[in-house]
């Protein structure tokens, strides 16, 4: 094939997409999917956009988690695919590479701003002070390799309660899940040196050794709706649930934060950085379809709008993003400056 037959073939979803806009089709809609933990701050955005775009149709967003997000935005450009995918950790090299082996060549990354990873129980249940290390002795099918045989939290160690390990978290597919490999699981790992050492001598036995969590009950997987797990350590006080801290502050009256290594996840420890469980929320927008869907980059630009540390996604729990980091992303957003392979190297 032809580097121009090749460009033609590229640009044939683009002209369905304007195709489809011109003729008063379904994608007159801006469509959005992934995370379930940045879904409320783009019903959020979403919901302001239409306020202050009466010309234009309130966007349609799905919750399907940020793994499935990213595979549905990464299929190709068209009407039949969506032109945004939340996520609250960032794209992978390897779904990056795929977005591009179908097309997706032009991709924006757009940081909007911090939430927390949390540990919490109910706000009459069990309480703890917790480390990476701790929860990974906890929760790992093999810690360090050896035979999982805590079935207390006091046989983690005896300063913990000798209450049965039981926590509530998120499936696989979910960038929760994710962020509880890499900010917990991972660095509880890394604490034995064998294990540091591990990851330069075998990479793949170390990733199986540090995040393979348990599957013999005392993880249970509860899709991807927060309110599911809290509704399970609420009827049970000495269990423990893991979501985002934006979901913890919308429910104070309920659930508790454990703390992590002895700080608590608030506002201020996160923005700070001094809350290991900090992590990014992210937008990603397709550059191909932001002129052939109406509305798409005022969308984006509604994004922006919103998220200063007195903004609308404040008020929901986001927490904001630095001074000079609000503007650099604030011109991304705006330029709809693309990501490189170099830029997640």
């Amino acid at each position: 094939m032809t580097a121009s037959s090749r460009v033609a073939m590229l640009l044939l979803p683009v002209l369905a997409l304007a195709a489809c806009n011109s003729g008063g089709g379904t994608r007159d809609t801006i469509r959005v999917v992934g995370s379930s933990t940045v879904l409320p701050f783009a019903k959020a955005v979403a919901q302001e956009f239409a306020r202050s775009n009466p010309g234009f149709k309130s966007p349609i967003i799905e919750s399907t988690g940020t793994g499935a997000g990213f595979a549905l935005f990464c299929r190709g450009l068209g009407p039949d695919t969506p032109d945004i995918t939340n996520a609250s950790r960032r794209i992978k090299p390897s779904e990056f590479q795929t977005c591009q082996n179908n097309g997706v060549t032009d991709v924006v990354e757009v940081k909007v701003g911090y939430d927390g990873l949390v540990l919490a129980s109910a706000v009459n249940g069990i309480t703890m002070n917790l480390t990476p290390e701790l929860v990974y002795r906890a929760l790992a099918a093999r810690p360090y390799g050896q035979p999982q045989t805590a079935t207390t939290w006091a046989d983690v160690d005896p300063s913990l309660p000798a209450q049965r390990i039981l926590v509530y978290g998120p499936p696989s597919t979910s960038g929760t899940r994710d962020s509880f490999n890499e900010l917990v699981m991972e660095a509880g790992c890394n604490a034995n040196p064998a294990m540091e050492a591990l990851a330069d001598s075998n990479a793949e036995e170390h990733d199986r050794i540090c995040t393979e969590i348990r599957t013999d009950g005392a993880f249970v997987e509860q899709g991807e709706q927060d309110n599911l797990i809290l509704q399970k350590i609420e009827s049970n006080p000495q269990t423990v649930g893991i979501f985002g801290f934006s979901y913890l502050e919308e429910n104070l009256d309920r659930v508790k934060a454990l703390p992590m290594n002895g700080v608590t996840a608030n506002v201020e420890n996160i923005a700070s950085g001094d809350y290991l469980g900090a992590r990014p929320m992210f937008i990603y927008i397709k550059r191909a379809h932001a002129d052939a869907i109406p509305g798409l980059r005022e969308f984006v630009a509604a994004w922006v709008a919103n998220w200063g540390r007195d903004g609308l996604l404040a008020q929901r729990g986001l927490v904001a993003l630095p001074a000079a980091e609000a503007a650099e992303q604030s011109a991304r957003a705006t330029q709809m400056r693309t990501l490189t392979a170099a830029d997640l190297g």
